[in-house]
């Protein structure tokens, strides 16, 4: 589908939120979980940049350095849209974009707060910091997965052997405690108050085949490639029953895996909204071709029309009037893997716009590591976009 833009953005009026999914403090009772909230702000309406806003830079080290610049301070991502406070997901958002950035120094920064700040006992990162300390110290798997790509990967860039030491641990523990085994195959577990219940809690969006591919060599343990093929299992189930993933799902240890509510069966309704649009993202930069067919099965159901809501149903339709660089981006990503390149091209430039035009800290991570995934290599990925930022 073809669609007027200006500036890559399409014209008209924008509802835009300024908030992000996140994670918010632990449950109580049925596991000390962190469950997902709604976007922190209200939504803010506008009209889309103007032309004299200047052309959009997409190219991945630029973006990558630009949101070290935007959202570091002394080595802490700090979410200044959302009052302030640090998360661990956002570290390993920096660790990622210094990788893309060839930024040694930042690296190093961001990795040391993080060591000193939220590594646990056990190895994994508490969640969430404000005001000075730990305000829930239990681990998303996500940033943790994520956090031990970056560290091996830093450790071969910037030869550096205990950087590459410091992932190698992180992704054992990750491995032993936040995987479980189903008929289905191997999954990784949103975090530790999960793993005691069947069915068990997944989030779609959280598995990284180019992670899963990365730790297996780094590692040589199988578990990794058996991680990487029970994801795609629970990927495909869920694309085979709905058009597009849910932010959140269960598994059955007998392999049923159904979309629920939240993490817990609770919360906001079974939709497609702050959570689940990375799925497609993190599959399409996978160099396995049938890892990228999955991310290419949502483009149909997000092409039909020419604006993308922020939350959508399983079908499709419109849950709200908000718009999120992230459903932009996502989609630029399913259509590059589905082959539109044009369309994929044209998407990841309307998330940056948007990004630009209202700036979040999730928005402008997303814009950032769509770039490094889709159109560079520097992540170890396969880009479907190469190219595409020039």
């Amino acid at each position: 589908m073809r669609r007027a833009t200006l500036l890559g953005v399409a014209t008209g009026a924008v509802v835009v939120t300024s908030g992000a999914a996140a994670l918010a403090v632990g449950l109580t009772g049925l596991g000390e979980g962190p469950a997902e909230r709604d976007p922190s702000s209200a939504p803010v309406a506008s009209m889309l940049p103007s032309g004299d806003a200047g052309p959009v830079e997409l190219e991945a080290p630029a973006q990558a350095a630009a949101f070290l610049d935007e959202w570091v301070d002394d080595g802490r991502v700090v979410r200044r849209d959302e009052g302030g406070d640090t998360v661990s997901e956002g570290q390993a958002y920096g660790l990622l974009a210094a990788v893309t950035a060839d930024d040694e120094k930042s690296f190093d920064e961001i990795w040391d707060w993080t060591a000193a700040e939220l590594v646990r006992d056990d190895g994994l990162l508490a969640w969430r910091w404000d005001e000075g300390r730990v305000v829930d110290d239990e681990p998303a798997s996500d940033a943790d997965l994520d956090a031990a790509r970056a560290l091996v990967l830093a450790g071969d860039r910037f030869d550096r052997p205990d950087l590459r030491e410091d992932g190698l641990g992180l992704a054992a523990v990750i491995i032993d405690q936040l995987t479980v085994e189903t008929s289905l195959g191997r999954i990784l577990l949103p975090g530790l108050w999960a793993k005691e219940q069947d069915p068990y809690a997944y989030n779609p969006s959280y598995a990284s085949p180019a992670a899963f591919a990365l730790l297996a060599e780094a590692t040589e343990d199988e578990r990794w490639t058996e991680l990487r093929d029970g994801s795609a299992q629970a990927t495909r189930a869920l694309l085979d029953s709905a058009a597009l993933p849910p932010d959140w799902a269960q598994i059955h240890s007998d392999g049923l895996v159904e979309a629920t509510p939240g993490p817990l069966g609770q919360g906001d309704p079974v939709q497609y909204g702050f959570d689940a649009p990375r799925l497609a993202l993190r599959y399409a930069e996978s160099c396995d071709p049938a890892d990228v067919e999955l991310a290419a099965r949502t483009f149909a159901t997000l092409d039909r029309t020419d604006d993308l809501a922020a939350r959508l149903d399983l079908g499709g339709g419109a849950l709200s009037e908000d718009r999120s660089a992230l459903s932009f981006a996502a989609r630029a990503a399913a259509g590059a893997a589905a082959g539109d390149e044009n369309s994929g091209a044209e998407d990841l430039d309307r998330a940056g716009a948007l990004a630009r035009a209202y700036p979040t800290y999730y928005g402008q991570a997303w814009v950032m590591l769509a770039a490094a995934m889709l159109t560079d290599d520097s992540l170890r990925g396969c880009a479907v976009l190469p190219g595409a930022a020039s």
